[in-house]
């Protein structure tokens, strides 16, 4: 039987790759996304195509009835949950300077990064304490950071705040579990190419032309669900807590 990745805000960008990449590596995947399928129905019939067994929920991460009731679904079809990867996740809706940000963007932001995440994490988590170990261990959860988690932006200091609060749930949650063969991980993207970053695409073809990113060239989708993979198989598992960046070298500190 395959294995089962759940992969939140897989309708496109980031999610998308990765949910493919998994899906190529034999995982049937689950995906829970706030779109609605009609819109991204090409992207799902490509999974649809390599494994008939993917399925599309649309729901909002941040609603508690949602995440349970997805989770529901997902191990009454498919009896477990091998692989949780935490990527929906929402950038401000008007980028303000820090001194002019609203209760309702830093709600929005951080309800869905960081809270909405932290209580799915917490559901697939205690279903995989219920299944038996595979090999050396029982569960995957992997967190889409940013190295926005470390990078200053006041103009979008609720999307960094959020960011760096994921960085802390995977440290507290690879601690708890690791014992019990549930481990976590983190990859943080840099500048990928998706729809999210097309408000600021001239600026960061700019920074790249410019030689800012030592790996001269953008992200994509395609670069953080190899990483994924990874993180996923056989071969990493004498580790937890920790993170890949996966920014084209822009973390590297230069003189």
């Amino acid at each position: 039987m395959n294995k089962i990745a759940i992969i939140t805000g897989g309708s496109r960008g980031i999610g998308y790759g990765i949910a493919r990449k998994l899906v190529e590596d034999g995982y049937t995947a689950a995906i829970l996304d706030i779109n609605g399928l009609a819109a991204y129905q090409e992207n799902f019939d490509e999974l649809k195509a390599m494994n008939p067994d993917c399925i599309y929920y649309q729901g909002d991460i941040t609603d508690r009835k949602v995440r349970e009731d997805f989770v529901a679904l997902v191990v009454k079809r498919f009896g477990r949950i091998d692989v949780l990867v935490n990527n929906a996740g929402v950038a401000p809706k008007v980028r303000t300077d820090i001194l002019e940000m609203t209760e309702e963007s830093f709600d929005y932001v951080v309800g869905t990064n960081l809270r909405g995440t932290m209580f799915m994490t917490q559901l697939a988590a205690n279903q995989m304490l219920c299944q038996p170990w595979e090999g050396e261990k029982r569960g995957t959860i992997i967190n889409v950071g940013s190295a926005s988690s470390t990078v200053s932006s006041p103009n979008r200091a609720e999307y960094c705040m959020s960011k760096a609060g994921l960085s802390m749930l995977t440290t507290v949650y690879a601690d708890r579990l690791a014992g019990e063969g549930i481990l976590v991980h983190e990859v943080r993207p840099g500048v990928i190419d998706t729809d999210m970053t097309k408000v600021v695409h001239d600026k960061y073809s700019r920074m790249i032309e410019e030689g800012q990113f030592p790996i001269k060239r953008w992200g994509y989708p395609e670069d953080i669900g190899n990483v994924v993979s990874l993180m996923c198989s056989e071969k990493f598992v004498y580790t937890t807590g920790n993170y890949i960046d996966v920014d084209g070298g822009f973390h590297i500190r230069r003189m």
